[in-house]
């Protein structure tokens, strides 16, 4: 017989004040309503676990939700049909949830601009029924000790809200959501505790806050662009900034423009994928992610990128060329891709097609040709557009050949990596504009293999080549207007509202 002694349920459920319901025509308005439900909720959290961990009270539950912001509307208003954001399909009644929107400020107040103005309708705010797991409440940096635990009569998960992965899913993402008789539609891709559970991923694989990164992102498999691109924010920052603000390593070290970075500030051990950051104040900068080798941590990272709706990201790394013509050096501009990555494939089948998104394409082409100085027929010297091949085998070259070499003249493929089509597909998927130029690092199907330890002058000169191009296409793409980089190519039958 089982002589533990289990608590008595508890009965008592301690709460904010419930909010108000309020109707905004002013975006401002809104998110600043938002703030305050989100500020005061999350803050009503962590003052009940302080009062927990101190006293050992365990005879009451402590729940708090997130805020939510909704539209209705009985029209099928006539918006303008070059937008692939800022308006919702069909009449009905559409709702999300929100967390910090003091982060995603300018995000909301754009989106909601947009509602408002194409719709002619009000914004509601109120709070959710949606609480807010405790471990999402706590401030950035803060440290709880595990003996916390050890005090309390109850498991903590008994005293406040825990994440819940049975609900924290991609399926609005995924176009897989359906919503039950009578509930409302989905308004943004992403709920408040699925973009939660990702900035906190994020902090962990990238060793930097949520809140230094960019709306653009440069993705590397080589340590060598990363340490060009220190290289170039380093040198911004002394010669006063260049027009970016700051400069981000990991371990959250900042270098103001006009500084320069210590040496001993860099962190000892490095996170799985390192990330840096090159702001600007509306966060148009870039942000540059060592991504490591594989399909996998490109899943990783992008999966958690994603929730904070970046503008672009591009692929720059080294590339296997397929092709006799290729030199080692010479850059490919995917346009299509052959996916044997298969670490999507439950999300998004392997024959959906991935575009070409024509203004990534375009940015990428006038950034090699003013880069290198070619143009016209002498840029084709230098660069091939075609497909790119992603694979999962690192060393493919030792098995039976015949199989995927077919496959690679079949598709026409012109390089192979392990990982541009995995970032390709998860940005369609994710609706994140995409693009990737590669530079062939070696022709395993022509016995030219990687030179030793890739530290010859030309490799230097070619990854510091490579990086300018990647700049200079962030720089074109920054300055057109979002409404038109977000292409309509990337949404489904019947989308979010929210970009």
């Amino acid at each position: 017989m089982d002589k533990r002694i289990y608590p008595q349920p508890i009965e008592t459920i301690s709460s904010p004040e419930p909010s108000a319901r309020q109707a905004f025509s002013d975006p401002r308005a809104a998110v600043d309503a938002l703030k305050a439900i989100y500020d005061r909720n999350t803050a009503f959290l962590r003052d009940a676990f302080v009062h927990v961990a101190k006293t050992g009270e365990s005879e009451r539950r402590y729940r708090a939700y997130y805020p939510e912001v909704s539209l209705a509307t009985s029209s099928f208003a006539q918006i303008d049909t070059r937008l692939a954001y800022g308006h919702v399909p069909e009449p009905g009644t559409y709702r999300t949830t929100i967390t910090r929107p003091d982060l995603f400020d300018p995000y909301l107040t754009e989106q909601l601009g947009l509602l408002i103005r194409n719709h002619g309708v009000p914004i509601i705010v109120r709070e959710s029924d949606t609480p807010i797991p405790l471990h999402f409440a706590f401030l950035r940096d803060t440290y709880v000790e595990g003996s916390v635990a050890d005090r309390l009569k109850r498991p903590l998960r008994d005293l406040f809200d825990v994440p819940n992965l049975n609900s924290t899913d991609d399926h609005i993402v995924n176009g897989t959501h359906e919503p039950s008789p009578g509930d409302p539609m989905p308004l943004a891709p992403f709920t408040a505790q699925r973009i939660d559970y990702s900035l906190h991923r994020l902090s962990h694989y990238t060793a930097t806050a949520p809140d230094h990164f960019q709306n653009f992102v440069l993705f590397t498999n080589y340590q060598f662009y990363i340490d060009e691109f220190c290289a170039y924010a380093r040198g911004a920052m002394a010669r006063g900034g260049e027009g970016y603000e700051t400069f981000v390593e990991p371990g959250n070290i900042v270098t103001q423009a006009g500084e320069t970075t210590p040496p001993e500030t860099a962190l000892q051990r490095m996170p799985q994928m390192p990330a840096y950051h090159l702001t600007r104040p509306d966060h148009c900068g870039i942000t540059m992610v060592n991504i490591g080798v594989g399909p996998s941590n490109a899943k990783t990272i992008t999966d958690h990128i994603a929730v904070l709706r970046p503008h672009a990201w591009l692929m720059l790394g080294h590339c296997a060329g397929l092709r006799h013509t290729q030199a080692l050096g010479d850059y490919v501009l995917a346009h299509a891709y052959v996916r044997e990555d298969h670490v999507l494939d439950d999300d998004l089948p392997v024959w959906v097609p991935l575009p070409a998104l024509a203004e990534v394409q375009v940015a990428l082409q006038e950034a090699v040709a003013e880069i290198t100085g070619l143009s016209g027929y002498d840029l084709k010297r230098i660069m091939r557009t075609g497909t790119v091949a992603t694979i999962d085998n690192r060393n493919w070259e030792l098995r039976d050949q015949r199989g995927p070499v077919q496959r690679l003249s079949q598709s026409r493929a012109i390089a192979l990596d392990m990982e541009s089509a995995t970032i390709a597909a998860n940005g369609f998927r994710f609706r994140v504009p995409y693009g990737t130029l590669l530079c062939v690092s070696d022709k395993p199907l022509h016995g030219e293999l990687k030179l030793p330890g890739m530290a010859t002058d030309f490799y230097k000169r070619q990854v510091a080549q490579h990086l300018q191009i990647g700049i200079r296409a962030v720089e074109k793409l920054a300055a057109m207007p979002p409404e038109r980089l977000h292409s309509r190519k990337l949404r489904s039958f019947s989308e979010t509202a929210f970009q």
